[in-house]
């Protein structure tokens, strides 16, 4: 059985003072660094919003001048080569083998819809490795990371988000993304 672990947009837009900040995040960032030296997977793989700068990634981004839903719409975050993309500094990028791009003129909530270094999917990066297990952490967990488990899940692979290596941006929306993940067949673990 080989496994993968998942680093779900771990970014500085995403962390405190970023522009879409989730309480919690530089820490978790710290956290999944401490994690990586201490564990042993046979792949690790980190997924980042990379939005276009030159328009609204299909709506994604709020028209100039009115408020963000914060369902379908945000402000606009993670744009391709700003500072607000780059990882965190918590997160030891010698650590990551692999990195999948998302977001690319749409909205790209799960890391399956973005592309690797090298063009390719991470459907297919995970096949080529003969992945049949992977653990998801990283932000937000109820977007993102909710995302990107349930897709894995929907291409049949064993999946378990590791919650203390989360950050989610509410409890309430954390605790539905918990249960919705929990219905789709994905363990959650408090540590793995």
């Amino acid at each position: 059985m080989s496994k993968a672990l998942l680093v779900v947009d771990v970014q500085n837009d995403f962390c405190e003072g970023g522009s879409l900040a989730v309480a919690g995040g530089q820490a978790v960032a710290k956290k999944i660094s401490e994690f990586l030296k201490s564990s042993s997977y046979d792949l690790v793989v980190a997924s980042r919003d990379w939005h276009d700068a030159d328009n609204d990634n299909l709506g994604h981004f709020a028209d100039a001048g009115s408020e963000p839903d914060y369902k379908t719409s945000w402000p606009i975050h993670c744009v391709a080569k700003t500072e607000g993309a780059n990882y965190h500094p918590n997160l030891e990028l010698d650590l990551i083998q692999e990195h999948v791009y998302k977001g690319q003129g749409a909205h790209g909530y799960s890391a399956f819809e973005g592309v690797t270094e090298a063009g390719g999917t991470l459907a297919e990066l995970l096949s080529s490795n003969k992945i049949d297990q992977l653990d998801v952490v990283g932000i937000a967990t109820d977007h993102c990371v909710l995302a990107s488990a349930l897709d894995a899940k929907k291409l049949g692979l064993n999946v378990r988000v590791i919650s203390s290596l989360t950050a989610g941006v509410s409890a309430e929306s954390t605790e539905r993304a918990i249960d919705s993940l929990i219905d789709s067949g994905v363990e959650v673990i408090p540590n793995a």
